[in-house]
């Protein structure tokens, strides 16, 4: 089957190439409207249904029957030979038929493999979470590297493991995170940007003829706006639809985590995130000279290493218990300990209770029983009139529709043990702190198990 489906291909291929340099040859072409008869979709969408059905007769045949519960649609304008996003309740995988139509039988069900593996894995939905901290470039490249491990007959122009440590010079080892990955290849890039600054890639074309890292999943953005639980949990119906026999390990350990572990990037990473990047910033001082041009005295130099300054805020009304409690400032004083820093921390309900600098666990007070209602402002009036970085909240969430006094140059993190925050306008990132199902006061907390998104030891959070 698989020379009958190349062989259709080449001639399909070759007619599409045909059409367009005609159109691109008449006087009024634009690449935006260029569209192919109606003949060349049903031809091309035959095509794809050869290589659907060849998947799901294939012995790890649950990549056919997810490829079959998902709609299907032709678009030049993207930079790979698929991608994917969320429409209308169900998941859409496009087709460039430039880059698609090239490929073997075997590369292009490697194609719709490779997509799929970017949804079970939920690596769209984690790399929004961090498309403020790496560049897309660096997002796309690392997600491709995780899922591009566990594919074979992969595309000529796939980005593979091998392919990033002698494009940047790393030693980066396989089965690694796809955030892992994201932090080491943004810092390779970022030296190389010193010398050679990267310009980007040329966008202006609406028809893509060629593989492009940079926007190959852009189409994703384009997605219906779905808050997390709910786009995991269509994904989970799409993964049981699939399952008709039995699976490779890796894609029993993607889909055992998925279920079991909350959507998402844990809270933890994000007080990593925010220190480092506050703790990494550059002063300018009078004490130094300028480290390229020492003979000018007039120059100042530069010191590295600020304080970073956290205000930990606790509902004490909320439903966070000690234990919780105990075991989210344990991970915060992990983390944090690398980097100069001071932390504060707030007791609060509808007002500011009490406060006092923490320096280790033993630090850490018994609450305040005190039980009133719930109100944020207090706490972002406190910070607003101190110099802090960060604000980490730790509430069920349940408080004011709307800030009285909106956050003043800090980072603000949520971390929530209710559904929702109850504010329309966060001004921060929510997160979800895990359930803790012992709230024994004599716990060890001398060896606590970091959350996060893994794949069964594949994939790790590594804080």
């Amino acid at each position: 089957m698989s020379a009958s489906i190349e062989g259709d291909a080449l001639l399909l291929l070759q007619e599409l190439q045909k059409h367009y340099e005609d159109y691109m040859a008449t006087e009024k072409h634009t690449e935006e409207t260029f569209r192919m008869p109606e003949s060349f979709g049903v031809d091309f969408f035959h095509i794809i249904d050869r290589v659907t059905l060849s998947l799901m007769e294939d012995t790890d045949n649950f990549y056919g029957y997810f490829s079959f519960q998902m709609k299907k649609a032709v678009r030049f304008d993207i930079a790979g030979p698929t991608a994917v996003s969320f429409k209308s309740a169900a998941y859409v995988m496009y087709f460039n038929p430039f880059l698609f139509l090239p490929l073997t039988a075997k590369q292009m069900a490697t194609a719709i493999k490779h997509d799929i593996l970017h949804i079970v894995s939920l690596h769209l939905i984690r790399a929004r979470d961090l498309k403020d901290t790496y560049s897309k470039r660096v997002l796309n490249i690392a997600m491709d590297v995780v899922v591009n491990t566990y594919l074979k007959n992969l595309p000529p122009d796939a980005i593979t493991l091998q392919w990033v440590n002698m494009q940047y010079g790393l030693f980066l080892p396989p089965f690694e995170t796809f955030e892992y990955y994201a932090e080491k290849i943004q810092a390779a890039v970022e030296i190389r940007q010193r010398n050679t600054p990267y310009t980007g890639s040329d966008h202006s074309n609406s028809i893509q003829l060629a593989f492009d890292p940079e926007t190959t999943h852009d189409v994703w953005e384009e997605s219906d706006e779905l808050d997390t639980a709910t786009l995991q949990k269509f994904t989970e119906k799409y993964i049981d639809a699939a399952r008709k026999g039995s699976l490779s390990n890796y894609l029993e350990s993607m889909i055992a985590e998925l279920k079991k572990e909350a959507p998402g990037l844990p809270w933890s990473l994000y007080v990593k995130k925010f220190t480092g990047a506050v703790a990494a910033e550059k002063k300018k001082t009078v004490t130094r000279r300028n480290r390229r041009q020492p003979e000018r005295l007039d120059l100042r130099g530069k010191l590295t290493g600020h304080t970073a300054r956290l205000l930990v805020a606790l509902d004490i009304s909320g439903s966070i218990s000690d234990g919780e409690f105990k075991q989210a400032m344990v991970e915060v004083l992990e983390i944090v300990k690398n980097f100069k820093h001071e932390i504060t921390l707030v007791e609060c309900d509808d007002e500011i209770r009490r406060s006092y600098p923490i320096k280790t666990l033993a630090d850490l007070q018994p609450r305040l029983d005190v039980r009133g209602g719930t109100r944020f402002s207090p706490v972002f009036a406190y910070a607003n009139s101190r110099r802090i970085d960060v604000l980490i909240y730790f509430t069920d969430g349940k408080g004011e529709q709307k800030l009285q006094v909106p956050p003043k140059n800090y980072k603000v993190l949520w971390v929530l043990t209710g559904d929702a925050l109850s504010l329309k306008e966060p001004h921060g990132i929510i997160k979800y702190l895990k359930p803790d199902k012992s709230d024994d006061a004599n716990l060890d907390f001398d060896n606590v198990e970091k959350g996060g998104y893994s794949m069964n030891n594949q994939e790790k959070i590594l804080l």
